[in-house]
């Protein structure tokens, strides 16, 4: 199992200078490199190869205007023709977006494999320095026991440092067995409920610090292009922007080791967020909850404590179907967050009731039963318009073990 430490680094300013002329090159290598693709592909209808781009990036290298490509680690733009490969791969196999040409705004990162560096009693040194690069380990694992695949040294917007240790991990062993599942149904009002009744609210990240970040960038507005001014008010606003970012990484990261820690089985629901942020009303909210992000965690996480992820189906019913005795109601809207049940006259709240579902549906996948899971299907199969959960039988669900 591949593993990643991130670290503050503290760069010398001799090594700064380094770098920063690092991350130009390969920011030119890749928005040259784009250009030419695209060029190619519009005059020629010919896709281009990463090897027609690495014996482009040498052709450079000999000619007068791209010789300073030369004076820098060659690992890192041989590595930025390998991303900008992968990018296509993944845009032709619709998994992402086209690839987008890179600014000197913003992020800035370096990629080096083993043989651009040298890593020994926990003392960092890159190709091209002369002196450790300095960072602060603040892992349990001993630093002067890593033996790192790959090296990301980056540069935040705030002017942060930071360098990322790729590993290559042994299997941990799984953690012990607790003989619990549990259902989890994301919201906005309450970040998660779970079938067990437990809710965690929903923090909020970005909307408690709109308004000293909307301060930000109004100064930002009234700053001259090009001055000073304007860099420091650029600095503040990324730094706001951190805050915002590391508080949500950290909650999301504590609610998912939780939930791995108290149950074997996790059972939680495919929400397609792409198309969710398209509501312009809640597109904001939902990007702060950080739904992506949260699943993302739980998969691995579960992979490497052996639990496993059950996956249901958007469009189970889990809402609208009664967890006491199974009635589904035709139509519920998303504003009613209470509900009775025609039959048993429950009442219901609409994300417990849920999050109650969402397990049963859960333990028919997990004990590879095909069977019905409260009354309504699991999976829908076959044509992608939405049809009505009455006339569906249980299917199949992804599991990820």
């Amino acid at each position: 199992m591949r593993t990643a430490y991130k670290c503050r680094a503290y760069p010398t300013p001799e090594q700064a200078a380094v770098l920063n002329r690092v991350f130009g090159c390969v920011r030119l290598v890749w928005n040259k490199t784009l250009s030419e693709r695209q060029l190619r592909y519009r005059t020629e209808s010919v896709r281009t190869s990463y090897r027609e781009t690495d014996c482009t990036l040498t052709a450079w290298k000999r000619t007068e205007e791209f010789a300073f490509l030369s004076e820098v680690s060659s690992v890192p733009l041989q590595q930025t023709l390998r991303h900008q490969h992968t990018a296509f791969v993944n845009f032709f196999a619709g998994r992402t977006r086209y690839p987008r040409f890179k600014s000197r705004v913003g992020r800035q990162s370096a990629h080096y494999t083993r043989s651009a560096f040298r890593m020994r009693h926990g003392v960092l040194t890159l190709a091209r320095t002369s002196s450790p690069l300095r960072f602060v380990w603040s892992f349990d694992l001993d630093a002067a026991t890593l033996d790192p695949t790959m090296v990301v040294v980056s540069r935040e917007s705030d002017g942060r440092w930071y360098v990322t240790f790729t590993v290559d991990a042994a299997t941990v062993a799984p953690a012990a067995p607790t003989g619990h599942s549990v259902g989890v149904d994301l919201g906005l009002s309450s970040f998660l409920v779970t079938s067990d009744g437990e809710r965690v609210a929903n923090p909020a990240h970005l909307a408690r610090k709109a308004r000293s970040l909307a301060r930000y960038q109004r100064r930002l507005a009234r700053c001259r292009r090009g001055s000073r001014n304007r860099r420091k008010a650029k600095v503040k606003v990324a730094r706001a922007h951190r805050k915002v970012r590391n508080a949500r990484e950290d909650f999301l990261h504590r609610t998912t080791t939780r939930l791995v820690r108290s149950a074997d089985v996790i059972a939680i629901e495919d929400l397609s967020v792409r198309n969710m942020i398209r509501n312009r009303s809640l597109a904001r909210a939902i990007s702060d909850a950080g739904w992506g992000e949260f699943r993302r965690q739980l998969e691995y996480k579960c992979a490497r404590a052996g639990r496993t992820l059950v996956v249901i189906d958007r469009w189970y019913p889990s809402s609208k179907t009664c967890s006491i005795c199974g009635h589904r109601l035709a139509e519920l809207k998303l504003s009613t967050r209470h509900w009775t049940c025609p039959d048993c006259r429950t009442r219901h709240d609409r994300d417990l009731n849920a999050a109650k579902n969402i397990p049963a549906a859960g333990r028919v996948v997990a004990r590879g039963d095909s069977g019905d899971a409260c009354g309504a299907d699991v999976r829908r199969q076959g044509f992608s318009f939405p049809r009505s959960a009455v006339k569906q039988e249980a299917r199949a669900v992804r599991r990820s073990p």
